[in-house]
């Protein structure tokens, strides 16, 4: 007798023993319309809800820039990847000006280092200590706005007059609720997935939002080319 499957969770709808294909792929079809549908519905109800503080911290993101701020972006897990490619936008983007930035997680033998050497709560701070000056921008991403290793880093990153900015979800957490962040964009949801994709879109409106001011500031400077 073969072992049960172990992904039902996946598609809980789907029986186990189904053996006709149309009314499975009209299932799985609704379910990715259904996902679909509630993740453009997160997303433009963050937008709406985070849209004024956005505009403010983009601007003061293209401040920072503008004097030679970097970036540093940070998260655990699928988060981590997220940080990456966030990071990747403001230093790589397809438009307008690439600005230093880097993902504190990308140096797999940093990240080793510390935690084998210092401990899994340190990784990020220390590297914050050891890179980070007071006109630097540090973001944080965390679906639960939990992190232990998140939260130190912010608070050295506020310790040391950083821009501090965190993406999370849920309530919140104690991202929301810290002294150490001088903004928290939470996205109002249980699901780390849809909560995730927010996430990436809330990033993309801070990268284009701090484009829009380091374009407008070039051409009021006559710095452009």
């Amino acid at each position: 007798m073969s072992e049960p499957e172990q992904t039902s969770f996946l598609y809980p709808f789907i029986d186990a023993d189904e053996r006709d294909a149309a009314p499975l792929l009209r299932d799985l079809a609704a379910s990715a319309r259904s996902k679909a549908a509630e993740s453009a519905r997160l997303q433009q109800a963050s937008i709406d809800e985070w849209g004024p503080a956005l505009e403010s911290a983009g601007e003061r993101m293209a401040r920072s820039f503008a004097r030679g701020g970097r970036l540093y972006t940070f998260g655990n897990g699928g988060s981590s990847t997220d940080a990456a490619t966030l990071a990747s936008l403001f230093s790589r983007p397809a438009r307008g000006t690439p600005v230093s930035a880097w993902s504190l997680a990308a140096d797999q033998a940093v990240v080793t280092a510390l935690g084998n050497d210092v401990g899994f709560d340190l990784i990020f701070s220390r590297q914050i200590i050891a890179h980070a000056r007071p006109v630097d921008v540090a973001i944080a991403l965390s679906t639960s706005g939990n992190s232990d290793d998140l939260m130190t880093a912010l608070a050295e990153a506020r310790f040391r007059g950083l821009l501090t900015i965190g993406f999370a979800g849920h309530d919140g957490g104690r991202m929301a609720v810290s002294d150490d962040l001088d903004y928290c964009f939470t996205v109002r949801s249980q699901s780390i997935h849809r909560i995730q994709e927010s996430h990436a879109l809330l990033g993309y409106r801070l990268w284009e939002i701090a484009q829009d001011r380091l374009a407008r500031d070039t051409s009021t400077t006559g710095g452009g080319t």
